[in-house]
């Protein structure tokens, strides 16, 4: 009884282990199409990635320290070489000149936390990717082992070289995936990490200024 139990329940695994295999390629397929599209973006991004220069942010701090008025500040941002996102945030703590010091401070960081939280969501794709991606190769080397070692057994060479083609390309896809993803979200949290500390620099400079005003 116990023996038959095992084939039994041993029967049930390979069964559902066989039946993964479909489900495993086909997220493969869609992961590499993902980080493909991932990569085209930020080949895109880099080309069209103009972040301001340590003299360009020097000049700016001094610019919103010696403005004379909110919008003057306004406008020493808004002409500057800041990304959309940098300049909506500084423009914000601007309108909210007239709250208190501590208020403001307290919006500012919301704003910055707000902005930082958006940038860690566009990365999620690829971060889940890096651990997923060689996953996913691993189950799609292992899986098609099992009929091919049995193949083997009984002398079917045919379907022993299917099985591990099938294992070899999953795995080249699976760690190709992986290791693109890393890359693709090592070079953007870098520059986000950047843009955030030129954010949160021009941001102190803004509120020192707006603290002098009251």
């Amino acid at each position: 009884m116990i023996i038959q139990g095992t084939e039994t329940l041993t029967s049930l695994i390979h069964i559902i282990s066989e039946s993964l295999l479909t489900p495993v390629v086909i997220l493969l397929v869609v992961s590499i199409i993902i980080v493909l599209l991932a990569f085209g973006g930020i080949i895109n991004e880099f080309i069209s990635r103009k972040a301001i220069k340590s003299t360009e942010l020097e000049e700016l701090i001094r610019n919103i320290s010696f403005s004379s008025d909110v919008s003057q500040m306004k406008e020493k941002i808004n002409q500057s070489n800041l990304f959309d996102f940098q300049k909506n945030v500084l423009v914000r703590i601007a309108n909210n000149h007239d709250i208190g010091p501590d208020a403001r401070k307290a919006l500012a960081s919301d704003l910055i936390s707000e902005e930082e939280t958006r940038l860690i969501k566009s990365c999620n794709k690829t971060d889940i990717l890096v651990k997923v991606g060689p996953s996913l190769g691993l189950l799609g080397t292992l899986i098609p082992l099992g009929p091919g070692l049995a193949a083997l057994g009984s002398g079917d060479i045919s379907t022993l070289a299917q099985s591990l083609t099938i294992a070899f390309d999953t795995t080249v896809t699976g760690l190709s995936v992986g290791a693109l993803a890393y890359v693709i979200s090592k070079f953007r949290k870098q520059w986000y990490e950047s843009d955030l500390i030129v954010v949160e620099t021009l941001a102190e400079a803004e509120l020192e200024t707006l603290s002098k005003w009251k």
